[in-house]
């Protein structure tokens, strides 16, 4: 018989006998539970699943935050056109001239009203593409008009009285071998000039014409046959229900005038300068021969630089530097690139002082400034010239402004008082035009190359 030595005593509950928070509410359990736990690898596909839930989750809240973040930002205004129109063709390039809108299209030009964007006229003649278009307006209801098309050709038109006169093609040649392009294309305020930039096989250079403006008005006033002529019928515009306008048809297409207007005048042809060279004369006394104006002192033997001793210092230069020139890719070759140019229409100042006997007015340029690529000086050049016969080939800049670095871009002020120039050294340095003094002079951080420069 077996005896307990012991009372019998009821055990304390072990730690792993409670009830866990999880388990408080086991009587709401399904009994078959246990047997409804997914195996591998649901489990694990479970929890990725589970996961990629909680990341969207988070991305959605984030979202929503900067969402309400963006509400309370100052919103701005947005504008939808008012006004549409079509044009026949592909539309280049526009211009804005008193109360009209010149488009430059891929068959021509067209002109349409500011007020009702109607069309009311084109000029499809020749079929020719526009590709930049210059515009100014000379009173009267008259606008001159400078274009490029695809060729690199400059027509000049004149619009008067909602028809176009095709006055000229500034550089028509007979041989097509000759015929030359067009860079850049610039109308002076108030259309007294045009200036143009033209590139030929091997060489670029600028011409300046002279515009007969207030002839075109009068001619324009002793011919009212021409213009009508040139008349055309415009195309009723329909409304759509969103208050569009929509031109259906584009109007006959406004031809050259019979009437014959005055031909633009050349008055400048400016060329690149030509890099210094040694002198042509063989002796100091050959050069003082051509100057006889009792100015000079001595015999300047030592103020002559023949052709030998600049190929010395080149040949100096290119022995100490090899390795740097080496590095660039500096091409031996002679054949290089045609340089181009910059160059702005200027008012009278005290720069561009003209003599007593001419009579400047104070809205009409008085000079242009040029500047070519790669070059220290900013040329100046007087436009109150006489007309010539023959323009000079080697013309002399009136006035030279020499800095320290080579010219990179320029700007003029829309006052023409004030011109920016930004060298290639990055300094900006802005001058008054009418003190002739600078003004301020802003040197940009190294290793920043300046593109552009504009007055705001």
């Amino acid at each position: 018989v077996y005896i307990r030595k012991h009372s019998l005593e009821i055990p304390p509950p072990s730690e792993k006998d409670w009830l866990k928070d999880d388990e408080e509410d086991f009587f709401l359990w399904d009994p078959d539970q246990i047997h409804d736990a997914l195996p591998q690898p649901f489990r694990m596909v479970n929890k990725l699943v589970m996961l990629v839930f909680e990341n969207a989750m988070e991305i959605i809240e984030r979202r929503e935050t900067l969402r309400e973040a963006q509400k309370l930002k100052v919103q701005p205004t947005k504008y939808f056109p008012t006004a549409e129109f079509q044009v026949t063709g592909t539309a280049n390039c526009l211009a804005v001239s008193g109360k009209f809108i010149f488009v430059g299209l891929s068959v021509g030009l067209a002109a349409f009203r500011m007020h009702d964007c109607k069309q009311i006229c084109a000029w499809d003649a020749v079929k020719t593409e526009v590709c930049v278009i210059r515009s100014s307006d000379l009173g009267n209801e008259c606008h001159v008009l400078l274009t490029v098309d695809e060729m690199g050709l400059v027509w000049l038109f004149c619009f008067h009285k909602e028809s176009f006169d095709l006055i000229k093609i500034l550089n028509e040649v007979e041989d097509i071998s000759k015929r030359s392009t067009c860079v850049e294309a610039v109308l002076s305020p108030g259309g007294d000039y045009a200036g143009v930039l033209l590139q030929g096989n091997s060489e670029v250079w600028l011409e300046v014409y002279r515009l007969p403006k207030d002839s075109w008005l009068k001619e324009m006033e002793k011919s009212p046959g021409a213009a009508a002529e040139l008349a055309f019928r415009e195309v009723r515009s329909s409304w759509t229900p969103a208050d569009i306008f929509l031109l259906q048809e584009s109007p006959v297409s406004a031809n050259k005038a019979d009437a014959k207007l005055s031909l633009p005048v050349l008055l400048l042809k400016v060329k690149p300068p030509k890099p210094v060279s040694g002198t042509n004369f063989k002796s100091p006394l050959d050069a003082l021969k051509k100057v006889d104006d009792g100015s000079m002192l001595g015999l300047g033997h030592n103020h002559l630089i023949k052709d030998s001793q600049w190929e010395q210092q080149e040949a100096i230069f290119r022995s100490t530097y090899r390795e740097y020139l080496e590095a660039e890719g500096e091409s031996e070759s002679k054949d290089e690139d045609p340089r181009r140019a910059t160059f702005h229409f200027l008012l009278s100042s005290w720069i561009l002082q003209v003599g007593p006997e001419v009579k400047v007015q104070p809205d009409v340029p008085a000079g242009i400034s040029v500047h070519w690529d790669g070059s220290h000086n900013l040329c100046f050049y007087l436009l109150n010239r006489p007309p010539k016969e023959k323009v000079d080939a080697d013309l002399k800049p009136d006035v030279v402004w020499p800095c320290a670095a080579p010219i990179a871009c320029s700007a003029v002020s829309s006052c023409s008082k004030y011109l920016a120039l930004a060298c290639e050294d990055a300094t900006i340095t802005v001058w008054d035009k009418q003190l002739g003094y600078p003004l301020s002079v802003t040197a940009i951080p190294e290793e920043r190359l300046i593109r552009s420069i504009h007055f705001l």
